[in-house]
């Protein structure tokens, strides 16, 4: 049976991103990196936040407030008064910089990564993890294009890619959930055999990897130990990020990218941008971790 792809939020984002569910408020959050607006989606009613700057992605911590990682710095928001706390600055020396996907792992830790904004892409990026006192630690400098940060449902084991052209490569590694210390990484997937890019992704309840195939019309979902288990065909050239959410966690979510779209392309993807809902998987997600910090 083919899954029913809809239109959740036609918000025609220009990057789409940062998509996940809070179980307890029954929400569903996400951004547009370069306009810099934060979403959130409840009861069918979609509400927004101008940031000012870019937004790379978003946590909720245990109060529900969001945690954000905007151009260079990470902060606490509140959103009745507009407010901002600073939790971290980790790149006072990267000002070509902005911060991009991110994730929390089980044990309530928020990874966010980095990116150089503009061309020529550099290596000039890298993964942060911040814990519960709002400390930072660095991982995996000299990265092109920080994605694809997931962990599986145990939380022993850490995925994360680079989405570059040059690169296209997913990885794995061993996590230590006690200090939240990833090993050597291992190549996972490598996207020169499909059609997409890796960008965003997330794991379900089986431990299989959906990752949006960015410039392929595709999500795939990938085993555990690395091997294609099904395409879905997508009705936007960029998707960006995949989350399961619902309140049954059975409906996946998947934002996207509405610039930079192939020429001629346009007709057949007036949606681009938006904000879909794909139903009819037969696969459920797992609860999202709040941010323990």
């Amino acid at each position: 049976m083919r899954p029913e792809i809809v239109v959740a939020a036609d918000v025609r984002c220009e990057t789409g991103e940062g998509v996940f569910w809070d179980a307890e408020t029954q929400a569903l959050w996400f951004v547009d990196i370069p306009v810099g607006r934060l979403y959130r989606l409840n009861d069918g009613t979609l509400h927004h936040w101008d940031m000012g700057e870019p937004l790379g992605c978003l946590a909720i911590d245990r109060a529900g407030n969001p945690v954000v990682a905007l151009k260079h710095d990470i902060v606490r928001l509140d959103l009745s008064t507009g407010g901002r706390v600073l939790l971290a600055r980790p790149e006072t020396d990267r000002p070509h910089n902005r911060f991009n996907d991110g994730a929390v792992d089980r044990q309530g830790r928020f990874w966010a990564g980095t990116m150089k904004m503009g061309q020529p892409a550099e290596r000039t990026g890298a993964f942060y993890r911040i814990d519960a006192d709002h400390r930072v630690t660095r991982f995996w400098d000299g990265t092109f294009t920080t994605n694809g940060i997931a962990f599986s449902p145990d939380g022993r084991t850490m995925y994360l890619s680079d989405s570059n052209p040059e690169v296209r490569t997913i990885w794995a590694c061993e996590y230590d959930t006690d200090t939240g210390t990833p090993g050597e990484r291992r190549v996972f997937f490598d996207t020169r055999a499909v059609a997409g890019r890796p960008d965003g992704a997330t794991v379900d309840a089986d431990g299989c990897y959906w990752m949006a195939g960015v410039g392929g019309w595709q999500l795939l979902r990938i085993t555990p130990k690395g091997a294609i288990d099904r395409i879905v065909d997508m009705p936007c050239e960029r998707p960006s990020r995949p989350w399961f959410g619902g309140r049954n966690l059975d409906i996946l979510y998947v934002t996207s990218i509405g610039a930079g779209l192939s020429s001629g392309t346009e007709a057949r993807q007036p949606h681009a941008g938006a904000l879909f809902a794909v139903h009819g998987l037969g696969v459920t997600g797992l609860p999202y971790p709040r941010f323990c910090g």
